[in-house]
């Protein structure tokens, strides 16, 4: 059932992520002749980048039971144990962001805009790596040719970092109360959580975009790029 997309390269992501598939033998990968159960588990994750996606790890019979098991007798968390292999494939994918990883089922990962490629051992797929490009999530086509000049321009300047600044939220407090600010005071910002908040670079708005977890660190996934003219 494998549709090889001209934008993804499925093989190299199932490639990177076989290795990381909890296996007694090493996984190979091949085209998946047939869709995996629809009540199979799956862990899936979305990848925020040039290349938007979603990635999912379908868990066949042997797989689901190794975790099971788990190490001395613990099971292991899904997510959480098959997250590095997802963090593989998504890098084979470009440059992106993984987003934390959710238990699914094959029949809510797998759908007619999906790749499915299958990691299979010497009694057949163990797993199936599932990944479908989010609409808009392909990268743009190539802009016009600028002239050669500022096109130079530009490219000297590629390498200059710039200070990106996230604002979540603000709040308005009369003078009394900032002074008597002190540790653990609580200030409720004017956004509610999972809110939208601003990308900022050197005071300009650039973009917009929703406040997100990752391993445990705030990140922002940008939804919106905002032009010159709406940058106030």
């Amino acid at each position: 059932m494998s549709t090889t997309s001209p934008v993804v390269d499925t093989t190299a992501a199932a490639t990177a992520a076989a290795a990381l598939v909890p296996a007694d033998v090493p996984l190979q990968v091949a085209p998946a002749d047939a869709a995996p159960p629809a009540d199979a588990a799956a862990v899936v994750a979305g990848v925020v980048g040039r290349t938007s996606a979603d990635v999912a790890l379908v868990l066949g019979p042997q797989v689901a039971a190794a975790l099971a098991e788990g190490t001395d007798g613990a099971a292991l968390d899904p997510a959480a144990a098959l997250r590095p292999a997802l963090q593989a494939a998504a890098a084979a994918l470009g440059d992106g962001v993984l987003e934390p990883a959710r238990l699914s089922t094959a029949g809510q990962v797998v759908t007619p805009e999906s790749d499915v490629v299958a990691l299979v051992g010497p009694d057949g797929p163990r797993a199936w790596l599932v990944v479908r490009v989010r609409p808009g999530g392909a990268p743009a086509a190539a802009a016009p040719a600028v002239p050669t000049q500022r096109g130079a321009a530009l490219r000297a300047l590629y390498d200059v970092e710039l200070t990106l600044t996230a604002e979540i939220g603000r709040t308005r407090l009369p003078l009394r109360q900032v002074l008597d600010l002190t540790p653990g005071t609580v200030l409720e910002l004017d956004r509610a959580a999972g809110g939208p908040a601003d990308v900022v670079v050197n005071g300009r708005l650039i973009a917009r975009g929703e406040v997100v977890v990752v391993d445990e660190d705030f990140a922002i996934r940008v939804t919106e790029i905002v032009s010159a003219p709406d940058a106030v």
